[in-house]
């Protein structure tokens, strides 16, 4: 007996030290398909100035299914539940993960800096992710000083474009066979938010963009082209402000421009940013204005919202890692892919009828001017080097841009 209930004292005591080692990062973790709480990392940040040079696919793996074992999302200055980008990017990781039964977490970098980002990718990988979804333009830095280092490791770099690939502005690189980099046509779902706002009866608008960056830009060039659009088939004066906030999050200044466009008879803003709505919507809620939304479908946050202009975030998401556990990474890897409507189905408005808040423009109208953008016969301009955002409007729009 006494045998017996000295082994039951040690089992105990080793569990209990497993469980305290266990427990001592402050991570949670599911280890079947489950989320990754962020890690609070405290090393000094990985100083790497090298650029990296080029790399070959992680080896055997373009033919062989089932390619990923664990996928990590890493954030940039958002989080997972910004209501944009990055929560749109972890919806798709967490519906393919699920769908598939991999194991998928997320890291949220302690700071605004590759840095940082380099950090959490590090730590990723050390916890066994050979897949790492990165979505926005600050991690092209992030990119060059991990493809080389991690060859073993697939790369999905959502709203990264060729030009974010640099880490001085100076030298541009390609991306590794090992990186995907996926873009889209925002030019073509702001033309369809602006149309669709001058087309429902609002002649004075705004364009609030985060920072200015070329998605964002196209967002806005698009926005005035479409508003324009409408306005010379309408035969109708408008108005639009134009301006950016140098941030990706609200702020009480920003709102308070805000508030001064509405009270000056600004009707709706196009809020163009990740979390810079915030401002625009709640200077609307006191000026009883209108928002539009961006990214995502946002009209759940609030009635104010009239309708979104939607790039397929999680659809590509899942599309890519769909790809390559299918054994079909070549067809994004080593490449900058874009997507837009002549690709499939990956900008526009939502048209669900809890979503379409918009009273004189049918989803047939609207059906019809994508159509036209698909087939060729309306061509949105994407220029946005050099290129001033005033210069092509019509007679019937009165652009001005504020700084």
């Amino acid at each position: 007996m006494k045998k017996i209930i000295a082994l039951l004292l040690a089992v105990v005591m080793v569990s209990c030290l497993f469980a305290a080692c266990a427990g001592s990062n402050g991570d949670t973790k599911d280890t079947t398909a489950g989320t990754t709480a962020p890690v609070d990392d405290t090393t000094a940040p990985v100083d790497d100035t090298t650029a990296p040079e080029d790399t070959t696919a992680p080896e055997d793996t373009t033919s062989t299914a089932g390619v990923i074992t664990k996928i990590a999302l890493v954030t940039d200055v958002g989080t997972i539940d910004d209501e944009s980008f990055n929560q749109a990017c972890w919806q798709g990781v967490e519906a393919w993960a699920t769908a598939n039964g991999v194991e998928y977490g997320y890291y949220q970098p302690t700071e605004d800096s590759t840095d940082a980002r380099v950090l959490s990718v590090a730590q990723a990988v050390s916890e066994g992710a050979n897949v790492i979804v990165m979505p926005g333009f600050l991690f092209g830095a992030t990119v060059v000083n991990v493809q080389e280092s991690y060859p073993d490791v697939y790369f999905v770099a959502v709203d990264v474009a060729g030009g974010d690939l640099t880490l001085d502005y100076t030298t541009y690189y390609d991306p590794a066979a090992n990186v995907a980099c996926l873009t889209f046509s925002e030019e073509q779902a702001g033309y369809l938010a602006g149309y669709a706002a001058v087309k429902d009866g609002y002649t004075k608008l705004g364009f609030l963009g985060g920072m200015a960056v070329p998605a964002v830009i196209r967002y806005g060039y698009g926005f005035v082209q479409g508003a324009d659009a409408a306005a010379a088939e309408l035969n109708t004066n408008i108005e639009i402000n134009y301006t950016y906030g140098g941030a990706f999050q609200g702020s009480p200044e920003i709102t308070a421009k805000m508030e001064g466009w509405y009270q000056a008879g600004t009707e709706v803003v196009f809020a163009c940013g990740g979390g810079i709505y915030t401002s625009a919507l709640e200077a609307a809620e006191k000026n009883n204005g209108k928002v539009i939304g961006v990214d995502v479908d946002q009209s759940y946050l609030s009635d104010l919202f009239v309708t979104s202009a939607m790039k397929g975030l999680q659809n590509v998401t899942e599309t890519v890692l769909d790809e390559l556990n299918n054994g079909n990474w070549a067809t994004f890897g080593g490449k900058v892919s874009n997507f837009g409507l002549l690709e499939g189905e990956y900008v526009g408005l939502p048209t669900a009828e809890s979503s379409w808040k918009l009273a004189n423009f049918s989803v047939e109208e609207y059906e019809a001017v994508k159509t036209q953008i698909k087939d060729g016969t309306i061509a949105v301009d994407n220029n946005t080097e050099g290129h001033p955002v005033q210069e092509d409007v019509s007679e019937f729009t009165t652009l001005t841009v504020i700084g």
